[in-house]
């Protein structure tokens, strides 16, 4: 082994590395972690008739701009979502029930590198998933670019970090593969249901809109797509992703266990 892999930069970097292609290679996992939300905006906009009209003619501000482009925020979060609460703590759950982190604590790695690891590379997929529905939703459908690109990038960073923060817990909490997957997809699907990846937002009800601007997910789906249309700057749903991780991250921490 060289030097630098003796190195703990060289130790974390090589140990992501094995995660990312552990990643990869599970082809089911690859596709929707990192290639689905893509796929949907892309396919929803090539083949549904309404993808062209107005998202909603009588709104002044949602009647400029096109319903595929409108779905473009809600991608990303479910690119968001599903590498955070359902991808991350099934790994970790795993890792967990199949003595993995256990017989790490043997070796001169720490076992703690593994759960860094696993949240780069949760990260790397997130970034590359959005990356490419953006790229493939500019490319083949044309859809408007964020009216406020910064406010985007920080509810972006915001929802990602607040949804991995909320993995993590999940993650410390279930002993068990079959728990953290049980777990993980409840909080996804519920959070997908927040976010309108299942029925745009301002077509659901006042309440529900209310409830999603309090779910890390949610809130980050209200906040880029104030962003992306040039609707106000979201100051509550930033606050309450910030929340969300200030609050998780540190329960996280205390409830985790390598074994």
């Amino acid at each position: 082994m060289s030097a630098t892999h003796r190195t703990p930069s060289g130790a974390l970097r090589r140990l992501t590395l094995v995660e990312g292609r552990l990643l990869v290679r599970e082809r089911g996992t690859a596709f929707f972690g990192l290639l689905f939300p893509g796929v949907l905006l892309t396919v929803l906009g090539l083949v549904m008739p309404w993808a062209d009209e107005p998202f909603d003619a009588e709104d002044p501000v949602l009647s400029q701009i096109t319903a595929i482009t409108a779905y473009a925020p809600i991608v990303l979060t479910l690119a968001i979502g599903t590498a955070a609460l359902s991808t991350f703590p099934t790994v970790l759950g795993t890792y967990r029930d199949k003595g993995v982190l256990r017989r790490l604590s043997t070796t001169p790695v720490p076992p703690s590198y593994v759960l860094v690891a696993q949240l780069l590379v949760a990260l790397a997929s997130i970034v590359f998933a959005a990356v490419l529905a953006v790229v493939l939703g500019a490319a083949v459908l044309g859809i408007g670019m964020p009216t406020r690109p910064l406010l985007v990038v920080a509810a972006f960073v915001l929802g990602a970090t607040s949804a991995l923060a909320l993995g993590c817990l999940i993650a410390a909490r279930a002993r068990t593969a079959g728990a953290a997957t049980a777990a993980g997809m409840v909080a996804w699907v519920a959070s997908m249901f927040f976010a309108g990846v299942w029925l745009p937002l301002p077509l659901m009800p006042e309440i529900v809109r209310t409830l999603s601007s309090w779910t890390p997910v949610g809130a980050a789906s209200q906040a880029m797509a104030a962003g992306w249309y040039g609707v106000g700057v979201p100051l509550q749903e930033l606050l309450v992703m910030a929340g969300w991780t200030a609050v998780c991250v540190p329960l996280a921490a205390r409830f985790f266990r390598w074994s």
